[in-house]
């Protein structure tokens, strides 16, 4: 884990930088830069290590949200052109800095968004995001994509305390998912895995558990609701297209099928991370602990 910490504490200072810049250069038009994503939620996993930061913009800093995102990105580019790859993502930017002397990369995604409502963030922590490229169902240069972070952050915590075992679940839902480099989000498997643990009475060992929620994906991905707790309005599942979803379905069941054919096979789908492996015996579960390994607490995701 000393290794973790140390490549954690790069992460944080790097985005301590940014956030230090970013409120210099914005100054009155943004309120307090905040944590986001997996490290906040305490789902995050070491096979990928980022860290997150939102930037809330006031509603009248910039008259559209695409001039609020250009603006950023132009920014964030100029300051680190030097030190990192900046490029445009979905809703965010990500900033992927070359490794240093010891060959570790440092990964910042930058989330800008922007006050729904008129000096009301503070209150109700609303926010508009832009979509810089076609997402799922959103298109490109939509503007309807109005979340509230703080409340998806309060409702993985609440649920996470209220159903033993579904943080555990998640991980190594996102260990397949980075393994894959599946198209699917990592709130999406947050959502759709709280969503399998609302559908029935889970028990037994941890594999009974992850495997009734990849059987629930399986059978409702195509068809499922998966309400934004930030934005009743918004339907996380439309992040997806119907293609991806049917192949997520497909793969769900072909997972499925090899790991009952042999079990050695979960150690294919669901791998330890070699460099930062998980040694602790709690680490593993029931009739597959030959090789299912959950991915410790650790800090990122």
């Amino acid at each position: 884990m000393k290794n973790e910490e140390a490549i954690l504490e790069k992460h944080q200072e790097r985005r301590k930088e940014i956030r230090e810049f970013l409120q210099a250069k914005y100054g009155n038009k943004i309120h307090s830069p905040f944590d986001s994503g997996s490290y906040a939620k305490h789902t995050a996993i070491n096979t990928k290590f980022d860290l997150d930061l939102v930037v809330p913009f006031k509603r009248n800093s910039f008259p559209a949200l695409r001039e609020m995102y250009d603006d950023v990105f132009k920014e964030l580019r100029e300051e680190y052109k030097k030190l990192a790859v900046v490029r445009e993502q979905k809703v965010s930017i990500g900033l992927e800095f070359y490794g240093d002397t010891d060959g570790q990369k440092v990964n910042i995604d930058v989330v800008p968004g922007r006050e729904l409502n008129q000096d009301q963030y503070l209150a109700d922590k609303k926010l508009n995001l832009y979509v810089r490229k076609t997402y799922g169902q959103f298109e490109e240069g939509a503007e309807r994509l109005r979340t509230n972070i703080h409340a998806q952050i309060d409702n993985i915590r609440k649920r996470a305390e209220a159903a033993a075992d579904i943080r555990k679940v998640i991980r190594l839902l996102k260990v397949w998912k980075v393994r894959n480099n599946g198209n699917i989000k990592s709130f999406l498997i947050e959502l759709i895995t709280i969503k399998a643990f609302d559908s029935k009475d889970m028990t037994g060992n941890i594999w009974d558990k992850l495997q009734a929620v990849l059987e629930f994906i399986r059978d409702n991905i195509e068809t499922i609701t998966l309400v934004d707790p930030g934005n009743g309005g918004n339907n996380v599942s439309e992040t997806l297209s119907d293609f991806d979803k049917k192949s997520i379905r497909e793969t769900m069941g072909y997972i499925l099928d090899r790991i009952g054919d042999n079990e050695e096979n979960i150690t294919y789908y669901f791998p330890i991370n070699e460099k930062f492996p998980c040694n602790e015996e709690k680490g593993k579960y029931g009739i597959k602990e030959a090789g299912l390994s959950i991915p410790p607490a650790t800090k990122f995701g």
